[in-house]
């Protein structure tokens, strides 16, 4: 049985209803480097998971959005100095697609079933989990700077195959007190298909 993450997803430093302090009254700065931070432990936490009892309390969806576009941008099937000349691989649109029609899906999926999480919050994580996938693009694309030969190809393999594995796992584990917990497998699985397909996308046209 998965057993829940340590830290939460949530914005460092919040003030509560009681407190005096209004961010309309703090400088545009400020607001930006609050929100960056929070966005850069959100990221902490998925890349290093540890034990706690907490889950999400406040989500945004600023970093799944920047993942999304730079994976998007990644994969986007053109090259050389004309846009019609293509590689096969998806287009901007088809990866910004399938990346959030997939993460909703898996949301209403969880929520069909029972889950005592809100539609953003599972948002959320599915989005941010995603980062390990993000990292393995970018080193697939180091490694395509070189003349690619068959180990090559096996080390990008591998590495895909542990950036979903860790995605996953992430992702099941922040999701999992929030899932019923006789109906695990059912929302399990479209968490599992939604990283499958994003990682085909990426061992497949990297």
């Amino acid at each position: 049985m998965m057993s829940p993450l340590e830290g939460d997803i949530s914005a460092p430093g919040l003030k509560t209803d009681d407190d005096e302090f209004n961010t309309l009254d703090e400088p545009v700065k400020d607001t930006i480097l609050r929100d960056l931070k929070a966005v850069g432990i959100k990221f902490w936490h998925v890349l290093y998971p540890k034990q706690s009892k907490t889950l999400l309390k406040e989500w945004d969806l600023w970093g799944p959005l920047v993942l999304c576009v730079f994976m998007a941008m990644m994969l986007e099937g053109s090259h050389g100095e004309s846009d019609k000349v293509s590689d096969g691989g998806p287009q901007f649109a088809e990866v910004f697609v399938i990346y959030w029609v997939g993460a909703m899906v898996v949301t209403l999926n969880t929520k069909l079933l029972g889950g005592n999480i809100s539609f953003f919050q599972s948002i959320c994580v599915l989005g941010y989990c995603v980062c390990p996938l993000t990292v393995s693009l970018i080193i697939c694309r180091l490694i395509l700077i070189a003349q690619q030969t068959t180990p090559l190809f096996v080390i990008r393999f591998i590495v895909v195959v542990v950036a979903f594995a860790w995605s996953t796992f992430a992702s099941t584990a922040f999701l999992a007190e929030s899932q019923p917990s006789k109906k695990k497998a059912l929302a399990v699985y479209p968490i599992f298909l939604f990283y499958f397909v994003i990682s085909w996308l990426i061992i497949s046209h990297t």
